[in-house]
């Protein structure tokens, strides 16, 4: 009898935590939904208030009209060419930062060379330190290489070199998934006189495809979703504008009243492209994750 009692105390313990962490994790789940919840809803908001303060959490009217404007309305602001320019920058970037992370994880994992330690423990150091520490010399450097006042053309080019020019030391992740390959299949590869770059793209590659997704998903959203190198390098240019340094201006005090609704329907179309490609290579995204805890 005591011990279908300590039992049922037990379930009943094992019971009450259940409770308390399943109440704690919708209460965080509320607070982080909040803001996207408010952000989508205002930005359907109708009756013709457009201005930032309106005393509802949700609008008593609904239209699409805000997002027809986002897109036939130009006005000061063109949300479609600084769309289609943060998807230009975002798609290079994400294209030249994973083929160079691949490159120095190869590297890194399965070559053997002198200064591989020294490498390894100099890009952990520089990685400890926020790239917009150096975003003041960053933009000097770019301005006297690239001239981006006298040619606002070169504007998205620089945007690409900031996004590219550090990827290579963001190897650690890709590294640990590579040293769970078996190093035999670089050998046997060898062996049949494949060379180091055939190995890299016939063997290697192809077994590391979830973790290319995973690389491939945060390349992605750097450039999509940084602002502060953006503004530094655009600055007044608004023909190159990206949709983050758009939607900021759209919260001047000149703008703010005209364009508050027309910024929440811009920051929904911002998370759509995301979004679509992370339901898309949820699956590879899930394994990499799992390979890099591995590894």
């Amino acid at each position: 009898m005591a011990k279908k009692n300590s039992v049922g105390s037990l379930k009943a313990k094992r019971y009450t935590m259940d409770v308390i962490v399943h109440t704690f994790l919708i209460i965080i789940a509320i607070i982080w939904i909040s803001p996207f919840a408010y952000l989508v809803a205002h930005s359907f908001r109708g009756g013709g208030n457009t201005t930032m303060y309106y005393s509802k959490f949700f609008p008593e009217t609904f239209t699409f009209k805000h997002y027809q404007d986002l897109f036939t309305d130009k006005g000061l602001l063109d949300f479609p060419q600084m769309f289609m320019n943060t998807l230009k920058i975002a798609c290079i970037s994400c294209v030249i930062s994973t083929f160079f992370v691949l490159s120095v994880s190869f590297a890194m994992s399965r070559l053997k060379w002198k200064l591989r330690r020294p490498y390894m423990n100099m890009a952990m150091v520089i990685t400890l330190f926020p790239g917009f520490m150096s975003m003041t010399a960053t933009y000097f450097l770019l301005k006297a290489f690239f001239g981006l006042d006298e040619h606002p053309e070169r504007i998205h080019m620089a945007l690409v070199i900031c996004y590219c020019s550090g990827a290579g030391t963001g190897f650690y992740v890709m590294k640990g998934y590579m040293d769970t390959i078996p190093k035999a299949l670089d050998e046997a590869a060898y062996l049949d006189g494949a060379t180091k770059w055939q190995t890299f793209i016939k063997i290697t590659l192809p077994l590391c495809k979830p973790m290319i997704v995973y690389q491939v998903i945060t390349s992605f959203m750097g450039p999509w979703c940084d602002f502060i190198f953006c503004k530094l390098i655009c600055r007044g240019s608004q023909d190159y504008y990206t949709v983050s340094v758009g939607l900021w201006s759209m919260l001047d005090m000149d703008k703010i009243d005209k364009w508050y609704t027309r910024f929440c329907a811009g920051s929904v179309m911002v998370a759509i492209p995301i979004s679509i490609l992370f339901i898309i290579t949820q699956k590879f995204y899930q394994e990499a994750m799992s390979g890099s805890v591995k590894g």
